[in-house]
């Protein structure tokens, strides 16, 4: 057992550094404009959308909803929260890409939080 479990993170490793040595490559193709643009790209908002999402009002935060990990299928639910998580989604540092309707993040177990977007005002 202990050289299988050897075996496959030895292959796992490897595989990463594949893949990495991939990411570089494929980076020397890509143009001086999308180099500029540091931040990754956010998912599709569908990915959050599709979650149960309850209605709430505080006096701090005003209108804002709440999905609860029991109340939604268990692989969406996982999907969104790892993207959030990884993305160090706080309610300072909110998780949302353009063409948002709302901006998403974590507090406390088991609960993603959304809140609708304001819309941008020109000068």
């Amino acid at each position: 057992m202990d050289k299988q479990v050897e075996f496959l993170v030895k292959l796992r490793d490897a595989s990463q550094m594949i893949a990495d040595a991939a990411n570089e490559y494929l980076e020397t193709f890509a143009p001086p404009a999308a180099k500029e643009n540091k931040q990754p790209a956010a998912v599709q908002e569908i990915t959050f959308s599709t979650l149960r999402f309850e209605a709430q009002q505080g006096a701090k935060l005003g209108e804002y909803e709440i999905a609860y990990r029991t109340g939604n299928i268990e692989d969406k639910w996982r999907q969104a929260y790892n993207i959030l998580r990884n993305s160090n989604a706080t309610i300072q540092n909110r998780y949302y890409g353009e063409g948002y309707q709302h901006s998403y993040w974590l507090y406390g177990e088991d609960r993603i939080y959304r809140q609708k977007l304001k819309p941008k005002t020109r000068n």
